[in-house]
């Protein structure tokens, strides 16, 4: 596998934004923030966020804590978003010092004293870990992370204003297709040019953003990079949470029955596990896998795992 240190790939001309692949719950709440903060409802958008974040044992993203930030601002809550910016210097090693020092929505937020602070996190991270990253290569991940994410966002208020069917719901339906053809374009020239693309070089957000991308490709790609994701969790360099989804959702479109548990139905309103391989012993599969239990993962539904009711649903779903 060649190194990517030093080499600027340039497959498609694309524009640069920025990025969980994470629970079903947590992009739905996120997806909704997003929209409530486009219609200038701030404080709910924020609120909305937390509940994002709690859905998801409290992880998020760089750009969803970051968007945040943004909505507790403008709400007037400084401590939430002084909170949200810290977690993204801290954790994520924020070091965008030009956008966030010039940053409009944050204006109201420079004259308290943590704002310095804040500053001085961001330059310090300026540097760190340069050598390891790619910087072409995390500008191509954000941007396909933003085709990837930016559509769908934009389908939740579509729905709700115009229904699924309208002109315009299938339209932006058409749009995403058009995007997710592009995205795995791109990660799969990546994936057969250099193997599985590790943190320690695109960032954590662009190592994941491989992994949604795979989700939403034809079944024919995901079936040839399964195994690269598989090889890619016993290095350490894939998330065992995208290997389970991928595997799931393979063996569903081919009509088989799941593995962990991640592949969850939606019939009448509610939500139901997808069939599953020897349900009883799923938190078996799953903690060998490294995964929690699988009442843990349905919580992100509203769902709590129970066998019986299960096999009782399960009839229902077959139906």
């Amino acid at each position: 596998m060649k190194k990517l240190y030093s080499s600027v790939i340039v497959l498609l001309t694309v524009v640069c934004s920025a990025f969980a692949q994470s629970s079903a719950k947590y992009t739905e709440l996120t997806r909704e923030a997003k929209g409530l903060f486009d219609n200038k409802q701030y404080k709910r958008s924020a609120e909305t966020y937390t509940k994002a974040f709690r859905a998801n044992g409290w992880k998020a993203y760089r750009a969803d804590r970051y968007n945040a930030a943004c909505a507790w601002t403008l709400a007037g809550n400084k401590d939430s978003a002084f909170y949200q910016l810290f977690k993204v210097a801290d954790a994520f090693k924020y070091d965008n010092y030009d956008r966030i020092s010039t940053d409009s929505v944050l204006i109201s937020l420079n004259k308290d004293a943590r704002w310095d602070q804040l500053l001085n996190i961001v330059k310090q991270n300026i540097g760190k870990d340069e050598a390891k990253l790619n910087k072409a290569l995390l500008k191509l991940m954000d941007s396909v992370y933003h085709d990837d994410q930016a559509y769908r966002f934009q389908q939740i208020s579509v729905d709700k204003e115009f229904g699924a069917s309208s002109p315009e719901g299938k339209n932006i339906r058409k749009v995403i297709h058009e995007k997710d053809s592009i995205n795995e374009i791109i990660v799969s020239g990546l994936l057969d040019k250099y193997g599985w693309i590790g943190k320690e070089v695109v960032g954590s957000n662009g190592n994941t953003t491989l992994g949604l991308v795979l989700q939403h490709s034809s079944l024919a790609t995901q079936l040839k990079y399964l195994p690269v994701m598989r090889e890619a969790v016993k290095t350490g360099k894939a998330d065992p949470y995208d290997l389970a989804m991928l595997e799931d959702l393979v063996l569903v479109r081919q009509g088989e029955k799941q593995l962990y548990g991640s592949s969850i139905v939606s019939v009448e309103g509610k939500y139901y596990v997808s069939p599953m391989e020897d349900p009883a012993n799923v938190d078996k599969r799953r903690a060998k896998l490294g995964l929690g239990t699988l009442d843990e993962y349905l919580r992100n539904w509203g769902i709590r795992w129970d066998l019986k009711k299960y096999e009782e649903d399960l009839k229902l779903y077959g139906k």
